[in-house]
């Protein structure tokens, strides 16, 4: 049963992994880049560790884990704030919906 739930963990996280690196690819500017690689990278690193830790069972293992995730939480938005201020100091224009073509 507990490989199920692993199985379930795993799946997620590439799921949000993908999403994550196809929101990079295909959106139009910096910022909503930014945000797709930000939420979506961190839940989907998250949810990969979290099935990591389901996986060893380990006491040690699941203590570095969710520091682990603490960290992503805690860096990921300020790296995307950090990101985004940087590109609209430097005059990156918004995407206005229109083909800019």
């Amino acid at each position: 049963m507990i490989e199920w739930v692993i199985g379930a963990f795993l799946l997620l996280g590439g799921f949000f992994a993908l999403v994550a690196g196809l929101g990079v690819l295909r959106l139009p500017d910096v910022f909503t880049r930014m945000h797709a690689s930000t939420k979506a990278g961190t839940l989907g690193s998250s949810f990969i560790l979290v099935g990591a830790a389901f996986h060893f069972g380990a006491l040690t293992i699941t203590a570095k884990v969710t520091l682990t995730i603490l960290f992503i939480l805690l860096t990921a938005p300020i790296a995307g704030h950090m990101i985004g201020r940087a590109a609209q100091r430097t005059g990156v224009k918004m995407w206005t919906g229109k083909d800019d073509a």
